[in-house]
């Protein structure tokens, strides 16, 4: 049995912070992923923060981040000597990733067809902002241009402000998760069928499949869902509900909720706690909660917000946490970057994982691997790798290459 789930396979990755993720997860489930930058590094190697934060393309948490599991090779594919050498690179691959416009690749000669002529076994896994057709096809797109045409943005932010993206970059991570779900999916039917295939990504259309409840709204009511803040708005209610509260060292989320969960047993939970410490009024005591209809929810909301503001005052995070769990009310912590660090869930699971990184003469906590696995585990094996690290081990010991041959390529500008 394999100790990983693609052991024997390898992708050629020739991606940007647009396809970084696909690559990243392939080599999670054990493919041999070697990234491709052009001499000299990928431009991404520059994003901050750095380690210890000294500007260093070989110190980029960046770079670290999203191409561990990777070999590293230079090689510049718009030259003769670096298009036959990527030829001969994906005659032995199971997989290639790129990121380019559409139509470069067949520019250069290593568009699919070229490629499917050397390997018909290859899957070509392209990732854009727009996809291969289309009237926008042809465009460019920031992060921020994909959420807003995503339409990920117009329902993110306060009601009274303009729409907002997340403030982290979120649509390439979509787009490179799609993209590995569509590798994953293509080398299964290579599996049945003995052939590759192009895997054609659009960034723009995976984020919209992650707005689903908004697209709900419109096909039940023709409404477009609007920006609420820490507020919720929809259908079932006449006033915007409040679900993030401040408390002692933070911030919690606590929604008013419908049904058997929520007013039969997380709202009556609540109104009780809150009687406990004298901040009950006579109206919240006196709802009858199993005829609770989020409909008329107007009035308890109204009466709900100045003692839960004063009660969640009162506690910490962890406290409120605690206290509603056990008394089964829907409550949750908003966690922070520190929170999550330290969080007892994530160690029990081995969430987190210590990698070597013999240049810093160091290692670095990451977060794992997206998925665990029985029989095949996925985890991080190598930390990115420096800029040409692997030239060697590939072009001489892969492609036979000798090192005279190398030094030309290398002082060519080929690699």
């Amino acid at each position: 049995m394999p100790e990983s789930l693609l052991e024997s396979y390898r992708a050629l990755d020739l991606t940007d912070e647009k396809g970084f993720l696909c690559g990243k997860i392939l080599g999670d489930m054990g493919a041999d992923v070697i990234k491709i930058e052009p001499p000299g590094g990928d431009p991404s190697r520059n994003r901050e923060p750095f380690y210890h934060n000294t500007p260093d393309p070989n110190k980029s948490l960046y770079w670290f981040a999203y191409n561990a599991n990777k070999r590293g090779i230079t090689l510049d594919i718009e030259t003769k000597d670096g298009q036959q050498i990527f030829k001969s690179l994906a005659k032995h691959a199971d997989f290639v990733i790129e990121s380019f416009s559409p139509g470069y690749l067949e520019s250069l000669g290593l568009g699919y067809e070229d490629l499917s002529q050397v390997n018909p076994r290859l899957i070509l896994t392209s990732i854009t902002p727009f996809g291969q057709n289309g009237p926008y096809s042809h465009y460019k797109a920031s992060d921020i241009v994909s959420m807003a045409m995503g339409g990920l943005m117009y329902p993110t932010g306060d009601t009274d402000r303009p729409p907002v993206r997340v403030s982290f970059p979120q649509s390439y991570l979509h787009g490179g998760a799609a993209a590995a779900a569509g590798t994953m999916i293509a080398f299964y039917y290579r599996q049945i069928s003995g052939e590759g295939q192009q895997v054609d990504v659009s960034i723009e259309e995976a984020v919209i499949r992650a707005t689903l409840q908004p697209r709900m709204f419109w096909d039940v009511a023709g409404k477009i869902l609007e920006r609420a803040g820490q507020f919720r708005t929809g259908l079932s209610s006449k006033v915007n509900q409040r679900l993030i509260w401040r408390c002692k060292d933070g911030w919690i989320n606590f929604p008013l909720l419908g049904g058997a969960a929520g007013a039969a047993r997380s709202n009556r939970a609540m109104v009780e706690w809150l009687d406990s410490e004298g901040l009950a009024s006579d109206f919240l005591r006196a709802q009858d909660w199993s005829k609770f209809d989020m409909a008329q929810a107007t009035e308890i909301a109204v009466h709900l917000e100045k003692p839960l503001s004063k009660f969640f005052m009162n506690y910490t995070k962890a406290e409120l946490m605690e206290g509603s769990t056990n008394r089964r009310i829907m409550l949750y912590p908003v966690f922070t970057i520190e929170d999550i660090a330290n969080c007892a869930q994530l160690k029990a699971r081995e969430f987190w994982e210590e990698v070597e990184h013999p240049e810093l003469a160091a290692s670095i906590t990451y977060p794992g691997a997206f998925i665990k696995m029985s029989q095949t585990p996925c985890q991080i094996r190598r930390c990115a790798p420096l800029i040409g690290e692997h030239n060697d081990d590939v072009y001489q010991g892969g492609l036979g290459l000798s090192k005279e041959e190398i030094l030309t390529l290398k002082q060519g500008g080929v690699i």
